[in-house]
């Protein structure tokens, strides 16, 4: 989502109430700065202590020295561009926007990392009681790097029923008919693919060296 589409779709005020805490501003802070948006969303261009005395029960001294406060702290800023002052929160503004857009994106990929967890172990699940045996931290891996690629649930499951039905339990024979098949699906719709039809090499010789390394420490019991 763009900036200024962001900022479209998320209010000032809701934005604030959810960060005003990681910007280190007190409640004092953010009952003063709620209302400064309140009465700049007014029409009000330059907004005063006074001019808050009118709506709040803090005295003119106290807003005072607050506004001076959030001018030292770059939150509030008295603008002088046009000719006149008008008073402006929009350093505040893109200060509360990134952190709260941060926030989001962490707790999206919190619950993308837990979605594709629960998909894993459900995938492996499915597996294990077909190929009636546990899966090798290598196969989890390829599996895993089925999912990143973009390939579902049941397209992994089908393929491992038809490997089967070929009489095939080999993690190189379901990742053939993966991507044979999308390597097919894209031929159809977009005339050409980039998915290889055939195993990937440089995993088949990483399942070869650990083989070897299985087989050495085997040795070593």
């Amino acid at each position: 989502m763009g900036k200024s589409n962001f900022y479209n779709a998320v209010s000032f005020r809701y934005a604030i109430l959810d960060s005003y805490k990681k910007l280190q501003l007190s409640e004092q802070d953010l009952v003063v700065v709620l209302m400064i948006d309140h009465l700049l969303e007014q029409g009000n261009i330059l907004v005063t202590a006074d001019l808050l005395s009118m709506k709040m029960t803090y005295s003119v001294k106290e807003l005072d020295t607050e506004m001076v406060s959030l001018v030292k702290r770059g939150f509030l800023v008295y603008d002088t561009s046009d000719g006149g002052m008008k008073t402006s929160l929009d350093p505040l503004k893109n200060l509360v926007y990134r952190e709260f857009q941060k926030a989001m994106e962490v707790e999206q990929s919190n619950l993308m990392s837990k979605e594709r967890s629960n998909r894993l172990s459900l995938l492996t699940k499915f597996y294990e009681g077909h190929l009636e045996r546990s899966l090798t931290p290598l196969e989890n891996q390829t599996m895993g790097d089925w999912l990143e690629a973009g390939y579902s649930d049941d397209a992994i499951k089908d393929a491992l029923l038809d490997a089967l039905h070929e009489r095939k339990k080999s993690v190189r024979a379901v990742d053939k008919i993966l991507r044979a098949k999308r390597h097919e699906d894209d031929i159809q719709k977009e005339g050409l693919s980039v998915a290889s039809p055939t195993w990937d090499k440089d995993i088949e010789e990483t399942i070869e060296i650990a083989k070897k390394m299985w087989s050495s420490d085997d040795n070593k019991k």
